[in-house]
């Protein structure tokens, strides 16, 4: 029997990269999938892959869209038993004094209150029937701050304090939070962030191997899938080739 069989499990940010990853996991181990994301032409060739996924056309930084939108895709007398809140971004890698604030607003909209949108959604339920799991996309930037990386650094650590908090505000529940906190992995997430330049993102993957989304995707679905006695709460992720959020070992 698949591990999470009659499980319904949400997942932010599913359109690509670690999210479309961890959709493709959780499906393959029987979970119903209810995958969010703004891009809908992605979010639906994806769920056309994995059996019983459905496709959530919304935006996190939405709170009341986006609890229409998963309200409405929700299949009759189901309820989201795991949360993976994974939408991110950032956006630039200037000095803070040369920075834009709309950009700011957009990187904290999403980390932050994308996050918050996405525990206002699920957890009550949770709380109220005893079990659930929520896991949260981190980074290992929330937890080591480097040049030109304030404001998503400090939305990362945002991030941290939301699923301490979390835990102890519903403690003895019976509900489970895990943060992962990854290095360095290869997705779109450096093309965003140099604004569409998809030459310079390629070099920040250069010279080393980075994690995969996959990787990433194993890590959460080996926290979801311990038994309800274990909660597999912190895990940090770096290629072995980073030693730090600022020393990477390139080849030469």
């Amino acid at each position: 029997m698949k591990r999470l069989q009659d499980r319904c499990a949400l997942v932010t940010g599913a359109s690509a990269g670690i999210g479309a990853a961890t959709a493709r996991a959780l499906a393959a181990e029987g979970a119903t999938c209810l995958l969010v994301a703004r891009r809908a032409e992605r979010l639906e060739a994806l769920c056309a892959e994995l059996p019983g996924a459905i496709p959530v056309v919304a935006d996190v930084c939405d709170r009341t869209g986006l609890e229409a939108a998963v309200s409405a895709a929700l299949p009759a007398g189901r309820q989201i038993d795991l949360a993976v809140l994974n939408a991110g971004l950032a956006r630039g890698t200037e000095p803070l004094q040369a920075g834009d604030p709309d950009e700011w607003s957009e990187v904290l909209d999403t980390n932050v209150k994308g996050v918050l949108h996405g525990l206002k959604l699920v957890l009550a339920g949770m709380v109220e029937r005893g079990e659930g799991h929520v896991v949260v996309l981190g980074s290992v930037a929330g937890r080591w701050v480097y040049p030109g990386g304030a404001v998503y650094c400090a939305s990362k650590s945002a991030v941290r304090a939301l699923y301490e908090g979390a835990r102890l505000d519903a403690a003895g529940s019976g509900v489970r939070f895990t943060t992962v906190d990854p290095g360095m992995v290869a997705t779109d997430f450096s093309e965003v962030r140099f604004r569409g330049d998809a030459a310079k993102a390629a070099t920040v993957y250069e010279g080393f191997q980075p994690l995969q989304p996959e990787d990433v995707a194993d890590a959460i679905l080996y926290a979801v899938t311990r038994p309800q006695h274990v909660d597999v709460g912190e895990l940090v992720l770096w290629p072995t080739a980073q030693a730090s959020v600022r020393d990477v070992k390139r080849d030469s």
